[in-house]
């Protein structure tokens, strides 16, 4: 079943040293366009990223949504700076020698000195990383997803049943067809009476190269049979899955202009009706289908 372009996923996940929350919301987009936001640390992430939502979702804007928890902090680690510990050490030897003192060195007394320490992230493996992380993305793609899916499942119902009213006019219009043939002939043969005052015989075979004419002038029989086919082809390609959204758009322009071949070619007025009725209907199924991947 076809796929709506417009969703929203959320999820979330948490090991011992971080939490991960992911938030994906997607709308309509001609192509695939994915904008991530997420903190900087996590940027060496980004094309993995981008080729998962990329295997699952074929089209749409793709907004990104990464939030980074690490208020455990125990990914810190706190290291000595071992030269600067040895130059203080160095330092206090010095002075304890020049004026022959006799007070040791405690650790104590050097602690008290700054730049003692450093603090550094812990280096993890980005597999270990990526393990917590996927594992959120993987929860919100697929709830995205899933909105996506039943969005799009009352978009083909709603142009099933459009598409099932354009149907029965075009039956309706295929059966009007050669009345609107007997009528023309039946008001040619009154109008040229009208003019001759009915004075003068009819020459029945003039008659009938005009409406033989008048017929093959607005024979729309090509159009209806291609009109029949696209509707045949618009309910399979519904019922469809992937991104189908472009093939739809191209066959409601190919029954756009078929409807509209068929416009100008008949003056009746009930087939214009008709016709009118058909392309508000076709501009609604367009307007749907835009929401389709």
């Amino acid at each position: 079943m076809v796929s709506s372009m417009t969703g929203y996923g959320r999820g979330e996940s948490n090991d011992e040293l971080r939490n991960f929350l992911i938030e994906i919301k997607s709308v309509n987009h001609r192509y695939n366009d994915i904008i991530i936001r997420m903190p900087k640390k996590l940027s060496s992430f980004e094309e993995k990223i981008r080729k998962f939502i990329k295997d699952s979702v074929k089209r749409g804007r793709i907004e990104v949504y990464i939030t980074l928890d690490e208020s455990k902090n125990e990914d810190i680690v706190i290291k000595p700076n071992l030269n600067i510990v040895q130059q203080y050490y160095n330092s206090l030897k010095e002075i304890k020698e020049n004026f022959n003192l006799k007070d040791e060195i405690s650790i104590s007394q050097l602690t008290r000195f700054p730049d003692i320490f450093r603090i550094e992230n812990r280096e993890e493996e980005e597999d270990v990383i990526w393990q917590s992380l996927s594992l959120a993305l993987r929860q919100a793609l697929s709830s995205l997803i899933e909105m996506r899916k039943a969005e799009g499942l009352k978009l083909a119902e709603d142009i099933k049943s459009r598409s099932l009213k354009i149907y029965e006019i075009v039956k309706e219009i295929e059966l009007w067809t050669p009345i609107i043939v007997k009528e023309y002939r039946a008001k040619l043969l009154e109008r040229v009476r009208e003019l001759t005052e009915d004075t003068i015989e009819i020459d029945e075979d003039r008659i009938a190269l005009e409406v033989s004419i008048y017929a093959d002038k607005s024979n729309i029989t090509e159009e209806i049979v291609r009109l029949f086919s696209h509707l045949d082809q618009l309910n399979t390609i519904t019922s469809e899955s992937g991104a189908v959204g472009r093939k739809l758009d191209f066959l409601i322009q190919e029954m756009n202009r078929e409807i509209n071949t068929i416009g100008s070619k008949s003056s009746d007025i009930n087939i214009s009706s008709m016709v009118i009725e058909i392309k508000s209907e076709l501009e609604k199924i367009r307007e749907q289908v835009q929401n389709i991947e």
